[in-house]
């Protein structure tokens, strides 16, 4: 019987092992007859490639195997029979002396594909030696579909996997480019728009200025340029965080783009925006534009469920010839905005060629300010407060005043807002600390205390503290003889650091006055959360103290406030005898102004006090009216003890400092 385990080779060399019987292990039989049974075939292929036979024929012997012979005749018959070519058959004999299993060449023909069918050659052993073989002609489209089918999954994978390699190589690029794109356009966007408010930046306002300018100039039009600042906007910061401040500057710029829809508006820098309005030149329709604007700002302003009030100031500049540059339009429409904010804040005011020389007046004032710090043209001057107990002098305000080489004195009421724009007033406000202090401790009478006052512009929490201690060092005057006195405008800034500072400087042995109180926001709020040792009445209410009702009544009721709390009262800018009554019968403490003496030195006050004192045991400051002066005493001096009714106005120049000034 056939061996089950042979098997058929496309091409190649094979075993050299002589095929045994699976069952005996003995060699099989070399007497084969010519022509092998069909079933013998089949069997002996069973196992293999198992491939469909077409024909078939069993050369024995070897000489017709020999491949340089030529065919005999049965077997060129069998050949031509297959339509296969003779080469064919040819190439797989010369395989057959070194292969013991069944093998075969493939045919490909002249397009390079495989022919379906070819010679397979069944090599007959005996005695170890090749004795005949068995030719057949086989059709392998079976098994070359079924690799073809395997090949065709293969190449679906392939190409499957080729295409999704594909798509995902374009889909990084796609992405990477989407990403560079993108990226690109917000560089683009951030370089010429804010990125807060989205409006455009200062440079995109400036590039769009100049253009339309030059279009103004060819076109021999007009058109107009406004500048808004946020008013008190570092309040909103400091009381609400900058998170809230950022959202309130986004409200603004929505009520911007709502009146000035039609026309370019920038954010030039944290607080100032910029509108420039070229389809609208005359004054009227640019006045109706700001006003709206202004109207706008009424509409009430809700974040984080807390109501914040809109204040807006507007400058207003307008170029009306080929002449103006960008720069001169947007310094023309500063200098009016700045005028709109000294008139009072929320309102607009138009550019006017007087405005420059104010302007220079200004920056003269800031030159002059640097330089008289520099070469000590400032003096510190003191206003006395006498007591209404028992008539005698307990304390002195100081005031600062400059005596300009050239021009003379300057009023503190032009150069302390000047300094505060600046941001002289800090290295100013510690100048007369110092000076004060080191003035105070060569008093003789060491019952006097000085007051020295510190505006918001210069209160530096966790710093002012450390500067009071240094002046008090450095003088040798003691804490409690140092009064340092603060306003309402300062505690709103920053409630809790203030609160702590000012703790600070009173656990030292100083002590704090609240200045110009009943003018601010929340004083009995403020009285609540810091203990003042001193209440001083601001001088409006002062002055129409016996003349108004509901003045005497705020009056008193203040008053009452400081007696309750046991808190020392002060009241200022008392002029005449009626207000002095007044205050005493009221229960005031101290009083201060020009009936009891004028901005001056220390000595000045002395040689004034101890003129009266020849003449009278009573101090000068209470002396009734029916008292006469003595000679040498001039006549406004006289006027002023007797409290004439023609008594001396305040002089402008030398008057006391303006309210919410540190060191005026």
């Amino acid at each position: 019987m056939p061996d089950p385990t042979l098997g058929m080779r496309l091409s190649g060399p094979g075993t050299k092992e002589a095929v045994t019987s699976q069952e005996t292990k003995e060699p099989v039989s070399t007497e084969t007859p010519d022509v092998m049974p069909s079933a013998m075939l089949n069997a002996s292929l069973a196992g293999a490639l198992a491939p469909s036979l077409i024909d078939s024929i069993f050369v024995a012997g070897r000489d017709d195997l020999r491949s340089g012979e030529a065919l005999s005749e049965p077997l060129a018959t069998f050949v031509k029979a297959s339509g296969l070519p003779e080469n064919l058959l040819r190439q797989t004999l010369e395989e057959l002396p070194n292969e013991t299993r069944p093998f075969t060449h493939l045919y490909r023909n002249w397009s390079g594909l495989v022919d379906t069918r070819s010679f397979v050659i069944v090599p007959h052993i005996a005695d170890g030696k090749l004795d005949g073989a068995m030719i057949l002609v086989a059709d392998h489209e079976p098994q070359i579909a079924s690799l073809e089918m395997i090949t065709k999954i293969i190449g679906y994978i392939t190409a499957t996997l080729c295409v999704a390699s594909f798509l995902i190589a374009g889909l990084l690029l796609w992405i990477r480019f989407r990403d560079q794109v993108k990226t690109t356009r917000d560089i683009e966007f951030l370089a010429h728009h804010d990125p807060l408010t989205g409006l455009p930046n200062r440079a995109v306002f400036s590039a769009k200025l100049t253009e339309a300018l030059r279009l103004v100039h060819a076109k021999a039009s007009n058109m107009g340029v406004m500048l808004i600042d946020v008013d008190k906007f570092k309040e909103v910061n400091d009381t609400h965080g900058h998170g809230t401040g950022d959202i309130f500057l986004q409200v603004i710029a929505d009520r911007l783009r709502s009146v000035f829809s039609d026309h370019l508006v920038a954010r030039l820098s944290g607080d100032e925006f910029a509108v420039m309005i070229k389809s609208v030149s005359d004054v009227a329709r640019l006045t109706k534009l700001a006003s709206d604007l202004i109207a706008a700002t009424k509409e009430p302003c809700i974040i984080d469920g807390k109501e914040m009030r809109i204040s807006l100031s507007i400058g207003i500049a307008r170029a009306s010839d080929g002449s103006w540059r960008s720069s001169r339009l947007l310094h023309c429409a500063d200098l009016a905005l700045y005028r709109a904010k000294l008139s009072g804040r929320s309102q607009f005011a138009w550019y006017t060629a007087e405005m420059d020389s104010d302007a220079q007046k200004r920056k003269e004032i800031e030159d002059g300010l640097t330089k008289a710090l520099r070469l000590d043209q400032f003096e510190v001057l003191f206003q006395p407060q006498y007591s209404l107990i028992d008539n005698k002098l307990k304390a002195y305000e100081s005031l600062i005043r400059w005596e300009h080489p050239t021009k003379g004195q300057i009023s503190p009421e032009l150069f302390i807002p000047v300094a505060e724009e600046s941001g002289l007033i800090e290295a100013i406000g510690d100048w007369v600390l110092f000076h004060a202090c080191k003035e105070a401790a060569q008093w003789e009478d060491e019952s006097l205390r000085v007051a020295v006052n510190v505006s918001a512009a210069q209160f530096s929490p966790g710093i002012t503290e450390l500067k009071v201690a240094q002046a008090l060092q450095e003088s040798g005057l003691h804490p409690s003889r140092l009064e340092i006195e603060i306003t309402e405008s300062l505690l709103i800034a920053n409630t809790d650091a203030v609160v702590e500072t000012l703790n600070h400087i009173r656990s030292m042995g100083v002590s704090i006055a609240m200045d110009d109180f009943g003018t601010g926001y929340s004083s009995l709020s403020y009285l609540s959360r810091f203990p003042f040792d001193k209440i001083k009445i601001d001088r409006s209410f002062i002055k129409n103290l016996g003349k108004d009702t509901g003045t005497d009544a705020i009056v008193t009721s203040i008053i009452g406030l400081g007696r309750s709390l046991d808190v020392t009262i002060t009241a200022e800018g008392v002029e005449n005898q009626e207000q002095v009554t007044l205050l005493r019968a009221a229960g005031c403490t101290l009083v201060q102004g020009y009936l009891f003496g004028r901005p001056d030195t220390v000595k000045a006050h002395e040689t004034h006090r101890a003129r009266w004192s020849e003449t009278s045991s009573i101090p000068a400051p209470l002396k009734r009216m029916e008292v006469s002066a003595p000679a040498d005493v001039p006549e406004p001096a006289a006027r002023q003890a007797a409290n004439e009714p023609e008594s001396v106005e305040p002089d402008p120049d030398l008057g006391s400092r303006p309210r919410g000034s540190a060191t005026a």
